[in-house]
């Protein structure tokens, strides 16, 4: 799975994704926002755990696992443009305004709102074609 989706990023374009593919790179997503702030802790590593538990319906060692493949495949994707196009390709409007607030609450989840994880999330909600007005909104929903 992993390889496959390396693969894709390295074709000129992506090709069409599989649920567990789709799973990795959402998981890969919440693991550069992490990353963004150049401070990945562990509060942040647990967060994305309970996140793709919740959202994938995973045991804890599944959504573990998961996102240890998605700190490797982070690592290795030249760029965050092909993880949300992956996402938007394959995942319909109202669930990527979700994958945006889960990628708020983690941005959000230190209390402290960092100018690279804000400038990250403003990329990535354009990207995955979600409108200014309901990043906002999944932010506010999030930001209590």
């Amino acid at each position: 799975m992993l390889k496959d989706i390396l693969n894709a990023f390295k074709s000129p374009a992506p090709s069409q994704m599989r649920t567990d593919d789709a799973q990795l790179a959402m998981a890969a997503l919440l693991v550069r926002l992490a990353r963004a702030d150049e401070d990945y802790s562990q509060d942040e590593k647990a967060l994305i755990v309970d996140l793709l538990q919740s959202r994938f319906t995973l045991a804890t060692d599944q959504a573990d696992a998961l996102r240890e493949q998605a700190e490797e495949l982070e690592s290795k994707a030249p760029d965050t443009v092909r993880f949300t196009k992956l996402i938007k390709d394959t995942v319909p409007y109202e669930q990527r305004q979700s994958v945006v607030r889960d990628l708020w609450a983690l941005a959000l989840s230190d209390g402290t709102r960092d100018a690279a994880e804000n400038a990250m999330m403003r990329m990535v909600a354009n990207l995955l074609g979600v409108n200014d007005r309901d990043s906002a909104l999944a932010r506010q929903s999030v930001d209590k």
